[in-house]
């Protein structure tokens, strides 16, 4: 159908829906049934089947499974089935490590898909894009991405910017009217919206014409095919490190075997036991525990109510130390009321709180009626009209649907009996020019029931005192002179000195004849009403995030559009300005360069008076002082200081589809609590990435190393290689995975932010990993050497014994590597994933050293009760020695 050519009630009809009332729910799912999800297919993804074989490609399992095939051909038949299982069971571990991080990838791509408003049975809902069907009404406004194909039944001062589809960066304005012709291109079709565009200006509503692969973008067909998986700048540091791993591994593994062979050990042997040591070594596990780390991570993240779009910001945020944040609903509890009211020189108190609708008007101390004032009366009717929220009722509670400042002045009106749809039966809106950021105003031209029509204006009291001329004064028009503006200038400063936010209303006659087309012709020549007061009272969590990430090293910077004395006030009540910190308003900021403001920022913790524009550079002065900034917005202005900031963050409940773009971390609860504690999460993700590092590399540094000190001392094989294989599965899988689920420490949020720069192995790592690895190797070796001398004829009771004092210094190595500090300054049980996967180690350890059965296939033979103290006390010294020691240089 060519929509493009049809009036409104043709498309209605031939859609079959209501542009009044929108599609009813039974008949959603009848024609989802009909036409589908609304998504674009994604291609072939790889298969289970595929995903599990991939586990076995690499190039040391290869070598083994080859080994494995020589072993049988030699008659080592028992050997060879068992190296095959344990290979298989490290298959599985892994396959279903990468199912689950793949599953939690694609979770997120499911929560931060984007949502639009469709109307339904008389309602505006807010659903996933993915939801919407062929015939449902939706609405846009700007910063909206458009969800789905729509012929546009309604537009004001609409704007779409087009680039994704035709290549054309200029935005294209759009219309209702009719376009005909043929063949007309997707740039010239002014009445229709696309998939995947972006609303830049304005705002409209449209019928949904094409979904999912029938729409244009889905026709083009080049959008999210083979979405590529992120990799991190940690991951690549990781993959990096691995492939010199793999070197020295292979070079020990070499000398291993040579040295065994020169000293008269079966080259056979050596050689199945260099493999089994290569694969041991090289810690294959390690990028697919990162992958699992970080999403896990990201899940718990998700929890509480913050979700990572980009993978890297995990590791950036542990490295934060500014995090700039709206005030509005981030630091406040965006439930604006209206308190004060001001006009011609009068001033009122409301009562009532929240968005409940109940509440009285008082002047000084006296209850009025607001009827019995004209002044009042006329000042709350303009703020009703000149809005778009709606007050919803929620079982007990009332919420607001849209602008929380313009739910205020809604309540407000509401408080004096008028009901804004109670007034648009007296008043029509003929026009609207939207709230544009730069502009910080909003106007609509009205007809009332006598056909007089004028303009109303609301916005910042600066801004609409600039463009009039007159003031309302006790019922006459006076002229808005020196005088007058310094009585409205003071109200304002004493209404923000109450942490007031003010909203100035003007307006102006115009006649029959007057034709409109630009807000620059509406917005002038004003006539001011008065202000409304209103205030946001702070979020109460957010006082003791502000105080935890100073703490931390992070300072935070608020950035508002209010009034300097109203956001100090908030400021102060927040702890976010301290002793002699700085206020800066915008005017300041616009005559300042970057490096003007690089001298004054470190002192500035409060930004007032800013449009979205300044957010860039304020982002660009921190950043040039090397400072890590994390930046909050939510408007289509905010989407360059988002993307710019090292960590952008998007509003989930108040933000855009084009910030939520722009940014890697969406609140979804648009809290600024919740980026301390996303924050104090990346924090502890980078964390236990490093406490896995720590462990797997110094338990692969301790098989390697007793390996070859018993070659440099001529001695036999402490460990065969089924039993260095066994190792290898048992400490290096459910351990290491349970410390990447490690609480975080208490002084997380105590210590300075990590330097971005900061290396994988800094803060002493290496040398944790290379002295563990040292002692662990030369303790199992005293183990067995202690047992070899004892009997030289049990030569496979001294390697049972090489094999369980490996396995649990490893395996008590592991609760070491939960701090930074030592064994003893954490509880061990507290974390119970990590004791329950050491208990199941130490099980599966006792079943191949005690089952008849495994016996031969191990070559281990029963422990006696006597040499288990032998066993603990070796096993214990790696990590109760360098504990003691850690105390001794503390005390000292």
């Amino acid at each position: 159908m060519k929509y493009h050519e049809m009036g409104e009630k043709d498309v209605e009809k031939a859609l079959n829906t209501n542009f009044q009332c929108g599609l009813q729910e039974e008949e959603v799912k009848n024609r989802r049934k009909q036409f589908g999800w609304n998504e674009l297919d994604e291609g072939e993804k790889q298969s289970a089947l595929l995903l599990f074989f991939s586990q076995f490609k690499d190039f040391m399992v290869l070598v083994l499974l080859a080994a494995t095939l020589i072993s049988g051909l030699l008659g080592e038949y028992i050997d060879a089935i068992a190296i095959i299982a344990i290979v298989l069971i490290n298959g599985f571990l892994g396959f279903f490590q990468e199912r689950k991080a793949e599953k939690s990838l694609h979770a997120l791509k499911e929560l931060s898909a984007p949502q639009v408003y469709v109307l339904r049975d008389r309602g505006w809902l807010k659903i996933t894009s993915k939801e919407v069907v062929v015939g449902d009404v939706i609405k846009f406004s700007s910063g909206d991405r458009i969800g789905a194909d729509v012929r546009i039944i309604e537009s004001n001062n609409l704007e779409i910017e087009e680039s994704a589809l035709t290549g054309e960066s200029l935005p294209v304005s759009k219309k209702v009217d009719i376009v005909a012709g043929e063949n007309v291109s997707l740039g010239d079709l002014e009445n229709m919206a696309f998939m995947g565009t972006m609303v830049t200006r304005g705002n409209g509503i449209g019928v949904v014409t094409s979904i999912g692969m029938k729409t244009a973008m889905g026709q083009i067909a080049h959008m999210l095919q083979n979405a590529q998986v992120m990799v991190t700048p940690l991951q690549r540091r990781l993959e990096q490190l691995g492939k010199i791993l793999i070197t020295f591994a292979l070079l020990l593994t070499a000398l291993v075997v040579a040295i065994g062979v020169i000293q008269g050990h079966d080259l056979y042997t050596m050689f199945l036991a260099g493999v089994s040591l290569a694969v041991a070594a090289i810690p294959e596990g390690l990028p697919a525990i990162v992958t699992v780390a970080l999403s896990l991570g990201v899940q718990r993240m998700i929890r509480m109510n913050a979700i990572v779009r980009k993978l890297p910001a995990v590791e950036t945020l542990g490295c934060a130390s500014v995090i700039c944040s709206d005030k509005t609903g981030t630091m406040t509890q965006n439930k604006m009321t209206v308190t004060h009211i001001w006009s011609s020189g009068q001033t009122w108190n409301v009562t009532g709180t929240g968005y409940h609708p109940g509440g009285e008007f008082y002047q000084r101390d006296h209850k009025v009626l607001p009827g019995n004032s004209k002044e009042l009366q006329q000042l709350l009717t303009f703020g009703a009209l000149c809005n778009h929220a709606e007050l919803k009722q929620k079982e007990n509670d009332y919420i607001i649907d849209g602008d929380p400042t313009e739910g205020a002045l809604l309540v407000a009106a509401m408080k004096a009996g008028l009901k804004r749809e109670n007034l648009l039966k007296q008043f029509t809106v003929e026009k609207e020019f939207p709230f544009d950021s730069s502009r910080k105003m909003m106007s609509m031209i009205i007809k009332d029931q006598h056909g007089k029509r004028f303009v109303i204006t609301k916005g910042a009291p600066d801004v609409i005192v600039g463009v009039s001329e007159s003031i309302l004064w006790t019922g006459r028009l006076q002229h808005l002179g020196g005088e007058s503006r310094e009585k409205v200038n003071d109200a304002v400063e004493g209404l923000a000195m109450q942490a007031l936010r003010t909203i100035a209303i003007a307006f102006k006659p115009i006649d029959s004849k007057t034709i409109i087309l630009h807000e620059s012709e509406a917005e002038k020549n004003l006539t001011f009403i008065g202000l409304q007061g209103m205030i946001d009272p702070p979020r109460p969590e957010v006082k003791a995030a502000v105080k935890e990430c100073r703490d931390a090293g992070i300072k935070t910077v608020m950035i508002t559009g209010d009034h300097a004395i109203t956001a100090e006030a908030i400021a102060r009540q927040l702890g976010i300005i301290k002793g002699n910190a700085k206020v800066l308003e915008g005017k300041v900021l616009n005559e300042m360069t970057v490096e003007e403001l690089e001298e004054e920022v470190e002192q500035v913790s409060v930004f007032a008076r800013v449009s979205p524009e300044h957010k860039l550079k304020i982002v660009k002065a921190l950043q040039n002082r090397g400072h890590i900034v994390a930046m909050t917005g939510d408007g289509v202005n905010d989407a360059p200081a988002i993307k710019t900031a090292d960590i952008g963050v998007s509003m989930g409940i108040t933000g855009t589809d084009v910030a939520k773009e722009a940014s890697a971390l969406v609140l979804l609860d648009d809290n600024f609590a919740t980026i301390k504690a996303a924050i104090k999460e990346g924090r502890n993700i980078y964390e236990n990435i490093r406490k896995f590092i720590r462990y797997l590399l110094a338990s692969n540094v301790g098989e390697i190393l007793v390996m070859l000190f018993a070659m440099i001392l001529a001695l036999p094989l402490p460990l065969v290689p089924i039993q260095i294989l066994w190792v290898n599965l048992v400490t290096d899988g459910l351990p290491a995975m349970a410390l990447g689920l490690d609480k975080p420490e208490e002084d997380v949020m105590k210590r300075k932010p990590r330097h971005h720069k900061e290396g994988v192995f800094a803060r002493g790592l290496g040398w944790k990993v290379v002295s563990r690895g040292f002692l662990i190797g030369v303790s199992t070796l005293m183990a067995f050497v202690t047992i070899y001398h004892r009997n030289p004829d049990q030569l496979a009771y001294a390697q049972t014994i090489a094999f369980a004092t490996l396995v649990l210094a490893q395996l008590i190595h592991v609760f070491d590597c939960r701090s930074e500090k030592s064994v003893f300054a954490r509880n061990p049980f507290g974390n119970w994933y990590l004791v329950g996967a050491v208990i199941s180690s130490l099980l599966l350890m006792l079943i191949v050293i005690y089952t008849p059965a495994l016996q031969p296939i191990f070559h281990t033979v029963p422990i006696i009760m006597r040499d288990w103290l032998l066993i603990i006390g070796m096993s214990a010294i790696p990590t109760f020695l360098l504990a003691g020691s850690f105390y001794l240089r503390k005390k000292t």
